[in-house]
């Protein structure tokens, strides 16, 4: 895991000509659906996102996902908000589980990049919009995810003048 961990990068280069199997998606959400969340609430669903089309149309409406221009494949989680208790974790939970989709590309030799959406309500809306999403559940994220065709430079480090010890 800690390979998966130092090697992720944001990846914002896809090689287009390369798909993503159906088999490699469910093994990034069955990823994700094993992260933590509150009094296990599980409060996420997933839309697969592999029609050339809509990826452009999520490039048009939230620019901040411009590489799902050359992505082949995007993951959008949707957040559930009222599932379970105690209420308000989902955004925690959403982010757990996101994180687990982008250590799992890695592993698997893929690149993601993951774009928010939530709380940006205008994103959120036009991305409902798109693919059909409903209140109460909300779009919390998109996750470009393909074959990288770059390969950027870290940019995590440890600092150690942001930790407290209390010993």
């Amino acid at each position: 895991m800690t390979d998966a961990i130092q090697s992720r990068r944001s990846i914002r280069k896809y090689k287009p000509d390369v798909p993503v199997t159906r088999e490699q998606l469910n093994r990034l959400m069955h990823a994700a659906m094993l992260a933590p969340s509150a009094r296990n609430s599980r409060p996420w669903e997933f839309v697969s996102v592999t029609r050339r089309e809509t990826l452009d149309e999520i490039v048009r409406i939230a620019p901040n996902a411009h590489m799902c221009a050359s992505a082949p494949a995007a993951i959008v989680l949707v957040a559930i908000p009222q599932t379970g208790l105690p209420e308000g974790y989902f955004p925690q939970d959403c982010g757990a589980a996101t994180q687990n989709i982008l250590l799992e590309a890695t592993a698997m030799g893929l690149g993601t990049c993951w774009c928010g959406v939530y709380p940006r309500e205008a994103r959120v809306a036009a991305i409902g919009g798109l693919l059909n999403i409903r209140e109460p559940k909300l779009a919390f994220c998109v996750i470009a995810v393909g074959v990288p065709d770059e390969t950027p430079e870290p940019r995590g480090f440890f600092e150690e003048s942001k930790v407290t010890y209390i010993e």
